[in-house]
């Protein structure tokens, strides 16, 4: 395979989303909701970990598959997949633990800094391949 890490990554995204679309689609049945999150914190709690993680996967998944195809160090991207998924993971049980207003769970505070980690990792060193490689 051409792109193994970025195929792990993928593949495990693609298993965490549709957990997460069958959480969001079981408590929007509980609830007779078609559109909306009906100010319920369940709801919202599965909506969010499904849209945020749908919104922060693709580029991880597009930037590690363009680094891969350039021979980036290959332990070097295994570990910030990992980072990643372990972020993301992270993020999901964050978004489902309660918490007082106003102060988000530990979960999600660690799922927000290792994905920002990893898009600021993994876009300085496109940039950087892109300017010391052509």
């Amino acid at each position: 395979m051409t792109l193994p890490v970025t195929a792990f990554v993928a593949a495990i995204c693609a298993l965490m989303l549709l957990v997460t679309a069958v959480d969001t689609v079981r408590q929007r049945l509980r609830l007779k909701s078609a559109f909306g999150d009906a100010g319920d914190a369940k709801l919202i709690s599965a909506s969010r970990s499904h849209g945020n993680l749908a919104e922060h996967a693709p580029i991880v998944i597009l930037l590690l598959g363009v680094l891969e195809l350039s021979n980036a160090h290959h332990k070097t991207l295994m570990a910030v997949g990992a980072l990643f998924l372990l972020g993301r993971m992270a993020h999901i049980i964050g978004l489902y633990t309660p918490s007082e207003p106003g102060k988000a769970p530990l979960g999600r505070q660690i799922g927000v800094i290792a994905t920002w980690f990893t898009l600021a990792f993994l876009s300085a060193w496109t940039l950087w391949m892109l300017a010391t490689l052509n």
